[in-house]
């Protein structure tokens, strides 16, 4: 089952505020395993960067002053999420910037029927404990050392390790992947069946010297039930 892990940076918090995307980055799953196909854009939001957003993902305007308008790469995008289920963690913000920049651009939103949310399976298995990405990284032991902004492509990264351990562990990557991809392969080796040497049957009859104390211990229990 081909799966899409991807993330988004913005503005702000509000696309119908007139909050914009300015990054995204997508990993191709195909059973659980990354193929090593992705997705990564950044844009041009045509409005100025909040300095509160600036601190979290670093991206300025003077960096995205020349970088494509969403509606350029729109339909490359598109072609890439395919009709994959779309995973993300707290996904109804993502498709909601994603879905806005749709809208805006004339084209189809995403249905949300193909959103799979990681902060919903996380409540669920970890009630009561902390589930944002960093969080989860440390409880599934996943690297993000070198992680110093938050960056779509990164954290998409990030989440699709996190999205394996949450829905079985990296153990659901032996189901075999019914598309494998150049960088994706999957091999099973199996040892050779050893020859295994036979061995005569052991006898197991009681000797006639046991049958003979068998006989005469029977004689010592008092009103055996077989003879009734």
């Amino acid at each position: 089952m081909r799966e899409i892990v991807f993330d988004t940076e913005t503005t702000g918090f509000d696309p119908a505020k007139g909050d914009r995307l300015v990054e995204m980055g997508c990993i191709e799953l195909v059973n659980r395993v990354a193929t090593g196909r992705s997705f990564h854009a950044y844009y041009n939001p045509d409005r100025s960067m909040p300095a509160e957003a600036e601190a979290v993902h670093g991206l300025s305007d003077a960096f995205l002053a020349d970088k494509p308008r969403f509606h350029e790469s729109a339909e490359e995008l598109l072609e890439f999420l395919g009709d994959s289920p779309l995973v993300a963690h707290n996904a109804t913000f993502d498709f909601g910037f994603l879905n806005a920049e749709l809208a805006m651009c004339g084209l189809e939103a995403v249905s949300m029927d193909r959103m799979v949310d990681t902060l919903a399976i996380a409540k669920r298995r970890h009630p009561g404990a902390k589930l944002s990405l960093d969080a989860l990284c440390s409880r599934y032991g996943v690297d993000r050392s070198h992680r110093t902004f938050h960056g779509a492509l990164l954290d998409a990264e990030l989440l699709a390790q996190v999205y394996v351990e949450l829905t079985g562990g990296r153990q659901i990557g032996l189901e075999l992947a019914s598309t494998v991809t150049e960088t994706t392969i999957i091999e099973f080796r199996r040892s050779p069946a050893k020859k295994r040497e036979f061995r005569a049957p052991r006898p197991h009859d009681a000797s006639e010297e046991e049958l003979a104390r068998h006989r005469e211990f029977l004689t010592t229990i008092a009103s055996p039930l077989w003879d009734t």
